[in-house]
């Protein structure tokens, strides 16, 4: 399985020749008639020692920086040109550096990098967005790809922060990623948090020492998942690569609040129901998306018309009504979607609705572990959904009592960069909370890249020891959300992206053959999971399940013959 990126990474073609000011302001130019820009150097105790930057292995903050100073507008700041003639279509580039606010900013603000390709159209390419500070600097993390040559120049313009804020820019970069090299790495990172060594111990060594052994993998420990909806369990071939091929489910719409009660006091059930139906047949556990929803335009019409206690009291009615239904039956459940991106029933109910809502779902259904869900977090370029803010919202919550047992990561993704998805997973690990993604789609309309697209994000997740599933948003064409992002084609065939997902399964499966040695033991090295071990000996053949669950020692087993 390889990338169809087709670059040489170069560590030493960083497309922006001063990025670390080593020539002073040579290449670089304000943005806007006032601004005045100036080299500086940072103190050394405030230069920051953490970085993602892979430029270089020893790649380290320079401590040096630009200074935007006399900004009379928000497109002000600066700018620097870029070795245009060296950026390749299909290649995912990185954007880093570091941004920070001048002295006496209050607040944070955005700040937005775009790289300009100065062509017929002048195209925009976002290259991240950080919310800086004065005081701190912020990490850029931002990516883009082209699908063409560009035709002329490029510059790289460092923009936003309002009027009169002085923005610092240090060490700005572009480079290509080196997938290969980062694919290398999670492989043995892999090996050592989802794999263990197993030791099978079978009595009567001198009789069976010799004899042929086979262990088959049946099932694995990380479980993947998908979207389903009323109208999908109608195609066959839908139902054909999911239950081959996916371990869990999440209903697309029908146990949304705006779904199950459209029209005040109207319930349906049936839809939820008959997926739940579905589901129980082919063996499939369901997670609960989601009880309520944060965003104000999806909230339904009937509740915005309500008063405070009438809204208060309709909140209650969906917990009950909803809960005591299905109590027992969802295993997690999204409490309040998206929080990060809307405050529907807060700024209606106060602050202490958000924890409330969470409290009463474990007084309910005490069974069921309680998520979070928001989108943009794992891609270091949504101002409003930094891991930062996440784990400042999932404090706040259990402060207030809220029982949250789990991190709910979107995944809608564009362009991923595998480091910058890994810092965000290592920054929310330290909550001890299990990480989920839960709706997992990488759009890219050439498929060959999607399927890049897509490994990067798989083997991030599952070469990370706090990520416990990953719950697709759909997979096949023509029944998703976001375009360009099938697994199958609306005829039923599977696409390159598709067989990437399965080729990776596959990979992390294990199944082992061989004998039993003089002392009556059979060893292998297998992934998390259950197993069936088949051995045969002269008097024939037995089968005998087992599983091999995490564990830094190896395994030992008794197999009873």
């Amino acid at each position: 399985m390889a990338c169809t990126q087709d670059v040489v990474f170069d560590a030493n073609l960083i497309l922006i020749d001063n990025s670390t000011l080593e020539d002073g302001l040579a290449g670089w130019a304000p943005v806007g008639s006032g601004t005045k820009l100036s080299v500086h150097n940072e103190d050394q105790d405030k230069v920051p020692t953490e970085t993602i930057n892979t430029v270089a292995d020893d790649y380290k903050p320079s401590g040096r920086y630009v200074l935007a100073a006399g900004r009379a507008d928000e497109e002000d700041g600066l700018c620097c040109a870029v070795s245009g003639e060296q950026l390749k279509p299909r290649v995912t580039y990185r954007v880093a550096g570091w941004i920070s606010l001048g002295d006496g900013a209050e607040g944070s603000h955005p700040v937005r990098v775009n790289l300009r390709l100065i062509d017929d159209e002048c195209s925009v390419v976002d290259g991240g967005t950080v919310c800086a500070e004065a005081g701190r600097w912020t990490e850029i993390k931002g990516a883009f790809r082209l699908k063409a040559s560009p035709c002329g120049r490029a510059a790289v313009y460092v923009q936003g922060a309002a009027a009169g804020v002085d923005v610092k820019v240090m060490d700005l970069q572009i480079f290509a990623t080196d997938r290969r090299a980062r694919f290398r790495k999670l492989r043995k990172k892999t090996d050592k948090v989802r794999k263990r060594d197993v030791v099978l111990k079978f009595g009567g060594a001198a009789s069976i020492s010799g004899a042929s052994i086979r262990v088959m993998q049946m099932d694995s420990s990380f479980p993947f998942g998908a979207c389903i909806n009323g109208g999908v369990i109608q195609n066959q071939a839908f139902v054909d690569f999911f239950t081959k091929h996916f371990d869990w489910a999440v209903f697309e719409n029908e146990l949304k609040w705006y779904w199950t009660e459209a029209q005040e006091g109207q319930l349906n059930y049936n839809d939820a129901d008959a997926l739940l139906d579905f589901c129980d047949r082919n063996g499939k556990p369901v997670r609960g998306h989601c009880i309520f929803w944060a965003v104000d335009n999806v909230v339904q019409q009937w509740l915005k018309g309500l008063d405070h206690d009438q809204l208060m009291s309709a909140v209650q009615g969906r917990l009950q009504s909803l809960l005591t239904r299905y109590a027992g039956r969802f295993p997690h459940y999204d409490v309040n979607n998206e929080m990060l991106h809307g405050s529907f029933y807060q700024d209606r109910l106060g602050d202490d609705i958000n924890a409330f809502m969470f409290r009463e779902t474990a007084r309910l259904d005490p069974g069921a572990t309680l998520f979070v869900n928001d989108y943009n977090v794992e891609g270091g370029n949504d101002p409003n959904a930094t891991p930062e803010k996440y784990i400042e919202q999932i404090n706040a919550l259990q402060q207030k009592g809220a029982a949250v047992g789990g991190i709910g990561l979107q995944g809608h993704v564009t362009n991923p960069v595998g480091e910058v998805i890994c810092d965000a997973l290592d920054k929310l690990a330290t909550t001890d909370l299990p990480i989920w993604l839960t709706e997992l789609d990488v759009s890219e309309s050439d498929v060959d890249l999607r399927a890049d697209d897509l490994e990067v994000v798989l083997r991030e997740a599952y070469a990370h020891p706090a990520v416990e599933g990953v719950m697709f948003w759909g997979f096949m064409q023509g029944h998703m959300w976001r375009q360009d992002a099938c697994l199958v084609n609306s005829d039923g065939t599977v696409n390159d992206a598709g067989e990437r997902f399965i080729d990776l399964r596959r990979e992390w499966t294990s199944h082992a053959r061989g004998h039993i040695d003089s002392d009556g033991h059979f060893k292998f090295r297998g992934f998390h999971g259950t197993y069936v071990v088949q051995l045969a000996t002269a008097t024939g053949k037995m089968h005998k399940a087992f599983t091999v669950e995490k564990g830094d020692t190896p395994l030992e087993l008794d197999m009873d013959i």
